[in-house]
């Protein structure tokens, strides 16, 4: 996956980038609508993410600002795990960045990247229930949104393209 327009670049994260992944999620603000997960977790999500690199064409890579290559966030593209006929993608952008339509973007490309793979699955993506901007940001982007998600304790909003 590589993707770039006049304002974001979408690219794999490189070893030394996982300072970057981690802090990502220390902003309560940024995971409050995320199941919560240890620092330990998240380096075996990053790990993961730089082995699925060269597996095949499902992973999680980092998104940075094409006019002062700061980092935007991170977004993912996968086997959905509560049905492997879908594909699921999703993003966590830095605080900094919300409301300035790179949500949008990400999911465009995202979606782009999906279809390019000729997998020809449904394209789905969950938020919590309460998140309304990325709710908005799906809708945007062409999903619609289908009944909630039920996932062991949590009810989840449930998006399919």
């Amino acid at each position: 996956m590589y993707y770039k327009n006049d304002t974001i670049i979408i690219r794999e994260f490189t070893p030394q980038e996982f300072y970057l992944f981690s802090e990502l999620f220390e902003n309560e603000n940024v995971t409050r609508y995320l199941p919560y997960k240890t620092p330990e977790e998240y380096k075996e999500m990053y790990d993961k993410a730089l082995a699925d690199y060269h597996e095949g064409p499902f992973s999680r890579w980092a998104i940075f600002d094409v006019q002062n290559n700061d980092f935007v966030g991170m977004c993912l593209a996968r086997i959905f795990l509560d049905n492997p006929d879908q594909l699921e993608i999703g993003y966590t952008l830095s605080e900094s960045y919300w409301g300035k339509g790179l949500g949008t973007q990400v999911c465009k490309a995202l979606v782009e990247y999906c279809f390019s793979l000729n997998q020809q699955k449904d394209i789905v993506a969950l938020t919590d229930l309460d998140n309304i901007g990325s709710q908005k940001v799906l809708t945007k982007t062409g999903f619609r949104r289908i009944d909630n998600l039920i996932r062991e304790d949590r009810e989840l909003a449930y998006f399919v393209l």
